[in-house]
């Protein structure tokens, strides 16, 4: 790991893609990151969390600098797995160069991110700022004892920051072609009726909760939320199960129960849906039967960023590379910016994704080229000085 030059994020991404960091499994991924980071003058720490019904996960602090204005940069080593290796052209965690692609699993969620921030910092002056990383290796499943518990011990630290950035592959279809400037919530509940089992034949000795259960997935999937917000879609709500658990034809069931996820914008807290949702149940005939409600996990919260003058510098930024105005965009599902969201501002700025998750994964190496003179030219405009 010792010679892996962390001006290079060609090699950089190379040595990442090769550890197996399947959440949670660090698989060496961190340590590749503390040798390129300390060997550009960052000082690392190594944080492990763990609890809150969650497996132990190890992260990775970063800083360099003590002054002036504070840039933070955040993202995840962790990757989905692989799936079906028969689906992969070759080994999914050997990074293999085709056809100007790079491809691995994480090359484009989002070690290429990480790797072209560091190759960017690499340039900048260690006196002109303050440059930190936080890394968290659980991103793509709980989220619970990653970068949510890592920004709560920086804080604990006294680090803050006057703008961040996310490197989660933000483009849609070319790079620098929208950045995330928000995200929407995520909320999901799970709804019980319970009634009493019993012969169909004889049915008024029972009472079936079906029809209850019918009318209150209506009751929840015909109405409109919202109308939208100034930049956030309307809060759409998606009925995903309705289970029954009854494979006799001639039994009334005893129970069911729907599950539902809402993805909302600006207008709404988890707390107020809630309400909102239990408007709705209460609105419903329950003819005898007894309904309970309850939220699935913890729901994540919906964020908007200022639109301040460092997200119009990172515009500028990528329009001056690019020769393309970059769309601010609230798309897409939930990501770690939520948790920086409650510490200061934060956009999501990084390659184009469209083949994350899949086998195959990818991204032309042009576009991490591209992205790492983004990163560059913002950070030499960032700490010119202070936002006007």
């Amino acid at each position: 790991m010792t010679d892996i030059a962390a001006d290079d994020p060609v090699q950089l991404l190379k040595a990442l893609i090769a550890c197996p960091s399947v959440t949670p499994e660090p698989a060496g991924v961190l340590d590749v990151l503390d040798t390129a980071l300390s060997s550009l003058g960052f000082t690392t720490a190594h944080l492990r969390f763990e609890g809150d019904g969650s497996y132990p996960v190890d992260n990775l602090f970063a800083i360099r600098g003590n002054g002036g204005r504070s840039l933070l940069f955040a993202g995840h080593t962790d990757v989905v797995p692989p799936g079906e290796l028969a689906d992969w052209t070759a080994d999914p965690f050997t990074p293999r160069e085709a056809d100007g692609k790079l491809y691995g699993r994480g090359a484009a969620d989002m070690k290429s991110g990480i790797s072209a921030f560091i190759a960017a910092a690499a340039s900048i002056p260690a006196d002109v700022g303050t440059i930190m990383l936080a890394i968290t290796n659980d991103e793509e499943a709980d989220a619970i004892n990653g970068t949510d518990k890592l920004m709560a011990w920086a804080k604990d630290q006294g680090h803050s920051f006057d703008f961040a950035i996310v490197g989660e592959p933000s483009s849609a279809t070319l790079l620098g072609d929208s950045i995330k400037i928000g995200r929407r919530g995520s909320f999901s509940g799970l709804i019980t009726v319970e009634g009493a089992q019993g012969h169909v034949a004889y049915p008024h000795k029972a009472n079936n909760p079906l029809p209850t259960l019918a009318r209150i997935v209506i009751a929840l999937s015909d109405t409109q939320i919202d109308q939208g917000s100034e930049h956030f879609p309307a809060t759409n709500l998606e009925v995903t199960t309705i289970d029954v658990g009854n494979p006799i034809s001639n039994v009334i069931p005893a129970r069911g129960t729907v599950r539902f996820n809402i993805r909302y914008n600006d207008l709404w807290t988890p707390q107020t849906l809630a309400e909102w949702v239990r408007d709705r149940i209460a609105s419903v005939d329950a003819n005898g039967t007894r309904i309970g409600f309850e939220v699935s996990g913890t729901p994540s919260r919906s964020f908007l960023s200022p639109l301040s003058a460092d997200v119009e510098t990172l515009s500028a930024t990528i329009e001056s590379i690019t020769g393309r105005r970059p769309e601010l965009s609230t798309g897409g599902g939930t990501s770690d910016a939520r948790f920086i969201a409650q510490y200061g501002p934060v956009v999501e700025c990084g390659l184009v994704g469209p083949s994350m998750h899949k086998a195959d994964e990818h991204i032309a190496l042009d576009d991490l080229t591209g992205l790492t003179e983004i990163y560059r030219a913002f950070m030499t405009r960032f700490f010119a000085g202070p936002a006007a």
